[in-house]
């Protein structure tokens, strides 16, 4: 009998205690949010691509979700900033702690993406960070792969990338592109 009154009273206390660690850790969020910076009026990937280094920043003060993907294309900031040449923002987003491993509708990771455009030194950034190099994308293709195939191939693509994402800002070198490739390949093995 006398156990069954202890147990209202247990089960009282431990929803005390619940109650008591919500209230503390709903003061702590709040005094988080307090002394938190405002993200910039600028959104995060806008900021990537015009190549706004200052606002990128604040993002990152702010705690702007730095791997929220875009609507149309699944990319990330760090995919932006990589398709853009954007290598102070990318290296910027990674050292803040930018997810290497989010896939964007094609199944691409940051690391795919810096070597289909041939960025030799955003590949580097990466190795370096430890991407991993063994993803493959829904093509079932690794980042190494994407590069190992003739440029001939891949021409039509890269110009119709230069041609759609080309008034926004992006500048492909295509003669640059097809040197980068092998050597990508390379890097990556």
């Amino acid at each position: 009998m006398r156990k069954q009154e202890n147990r209202p009273a247990k089960q009282m206390s431990y929803v005390l205690l619940i109650i008591a660690l919500c209230f503390t850790a709903c003061g702590q969020q709040k005094q988080k949010t307090d002394n938190q910076v405002s993200a910039p009026e600028i959104p995060l990937t806008q900021a990537v691509v015009t190549g706004n280094l200052e606002a990128v920043k604040q993002h990152i003060e702010a705690g702007t979700d730095l791997n929220e993907k875009d609507a149309l294309s699944g990319a990330t900031p760090l995919m932006s900033a990589i398709t853009f040449d954007k290598s102070e923002i990318a290296a910027a987003l990674i050292d803040a702690g930018a997810d290497l491993e989010v896939k964007n509708n094609d199944g691409s990771t940051a690391l795919h993406v810096a070597a289909f455009f041939g960025r030799v030194e955003l590949v580097q950034l990466l190795i370096d960070a430890k991407a991993d190099k063994t993803v493959k994308n829904n093509y079932g293709a690794t980042a190494r792969e994407t590069v190992s195939g003739p440029f001939e191939d891949m021409k039509p693509i890269y110009e119709m990338m230069q041609q759609q994402l080309g008034p926004i800002g992006l500048d492909l070198n295509l003669a640059e592109v097809e040197k980068a490739r092998p050597v990508i390949a390379i890097m990556l093995q």
